[in-house]
């Protein structure tokens, strides 16, 4: 399923079909009328639609008819399809406040080949257009999947330049095989220097997770995180961050039933709406 233009069309078929139905209303205050009780000369009241009073204009009408006109949302996809062609780039040690890890890594992929960084890739994509097309200016961490890199502290940088509302970085797990499910990742306290965002990540989180599990169906985490959360403090794209921030890993692509769902581009769709939803449900506050 492609993402571009997918949900806009879908409103747009829906308010068609509503106005539609109103125009079909049969004319009943008219008939309710007896005839000759206004004179031929006399003026109709001077009243307005409803529909058209509670439409607002300008900048007051762009806020309403897209939610996050203003905002900015960093997507971070995963890892990078030639991460695994340059070792020595992607190990090189980088600073993350709480110790030393390695600048990137490779991801995982499922069992048939499919690789994190390209579910990653392409969830992202697709969520792009949909947080667009509600009004928020989107940032990638990288423009496709073949290049290597960034670094998890630049990747954290992208955020904290673009003075993101939302940061939200897209994984997939590679964990045991009897594993299933999602979970969410938030920020730990790293003191004197995430403090301010641990609040509002942990909202960002709790939207996140609930319309993610509402939309796709997909279970929290059986192995790991408890109630589809768990908070750490040694992810470099958490620790440097100072806009709210959190990590999501939609599943383990090690379970065959995950990796099937993750493998099917009609749900990655699904996934990207779902992430579309919380983020959007976060930023309206």
């Amino acid at each position: 399923m492609r993402a571009d233009g997918t949900a806009p069309a879908i409103a747009a078929a829906l308010v068609a079909l509503a106005t539609a139905c109103g125009g079909a209303s049969p004319p009943a205050r008219e008939a309710a009328t007896p005839p000759g009780t206004r004179s031929p000369g006399a003026r109709a009241p001077l009243t307005e639609p409803q529909g058209e009073r509670a439409t607002p204009t300008g900048p007051e009408g762009e806020r309403a008819a897209k939610p996050l006109a203003g905002k900015v949302v960093v997507i971070d996809p995963g890892h990078n399809g030639g991460n695994a062609a340059h070792p020595a780039q992607i190990n090189r040690q980088v600073d993350i406040i709480t110790g030393r890890k390695p600048c990137n890594t490779t991801g995982t992929s499922t069992d048939a080949g499919y690789p994190e960084h390209a579910f990653t890739w392409d969830v992202a994509r697709r969520l792009r257009p949909l947080l667009q097309a509600e009004g928020a200016k989107v940032v990638l961490t990288r423009p496709d999947d073949k290049g290597v890199g960034p670094c998890v502290t630049e990747r954290a940088a992208i955020g904290n330049k673009a003075r993101a509302d939302a940061v939200l970085s897209v994984h997939g797990d590679g964990a045991v095989s009897s594993g299933h499910g999602f979970h969410v990742i938030l920020p730990g306290l790293v003191a004197g220097h995430n403090d301010a965002i641990i609040r509002p990540s942990r909202r960002l989180g709790l939207d996140v997770r609930d319309d993610f599990h509402r939309l796709t169906g997909l279970p929290f985490a059986t192995y790991t995180a408890r109630n589809g959360l768990s908070v750490r403090t040694d992810l470099g794209g958490l620790n440097l961050s100072a806009r709210p921030a959190v990590f999501i890993e939609c599943g383990n692509m090690r379970n065959r039933g995950d990796a099937g769902k993750m493998s099917d581009p009609r749900f990655r769709q699904r996934m990207a709406a779902a992430l579309a939803a919380g983020i959007t449900r976060y930023l309206k506050g």
